[in-house]
């Protein structure tokens, strides 16, 4: 986990972009979340291992962690930007958490989406995701 920058008390809407993947499914599993400011100055990176996982376990975690520490640095806003199609369009109600162990993972982000003053979740590509991407491949790459 990194802290790259120290958070202006004043910027207190993050952007929490979120990857989690598995080698397998499930598999070795890790997460990324890059957070920003409202300058989009990164202020924290992490990129952990989470063990045997799903793709879709793994996405959910890294939103849980991202948001656990939004908290933390004392956010009231956040924008959330994940490549997870299947998660964002849960967390919209477009789609039914039909997944017993998902369900889970949802109700706790759900839960913690709802501690924010106001909170956007949005879906994005892959490609617009990367940083995020890399730091589960570090992740990952480092445990097994």
């Amino acid at each position: 986990m990194h802290t790259l920058h120290t958070l202006n008390p004043k910027n207190m809407k993050l952007t929490i972009q979120t990857d989690g993947g598995a080698r397998g499914n499930p598999g070795p599993s890790g997460i990324g979340v890059v957070i920003t400011d409202e300058k989009r100055t990164t202020i924290k990176e992490i990129s952990e291992y989470i063990g045997k996982a799903t793709n879709n376990q793994a996405e959910y975690i890294a939103l849980i962690r991202g948001l656990e520490e939004a908290k933390k640095l004392g956010a009231f806003e956040v924008s959330i930007v994940m490549d997870s199609e299947l998660i964002i369009k849960q967390l919209k109600g477009e789609y039914k958490v039909r997944d017993a162990k998902l369900a889970v993972l949802f109700v706790k982000a759900w839960n913690m989406l709802q501690s924010f003053s106001s909170y956007s979740v949005k879906h994005v590509l892959r490609a617009k995701n990367k940083r995020a991407d890399e730091l589960v491949n570090e992740a990952i790459d480092q445990k097994i």
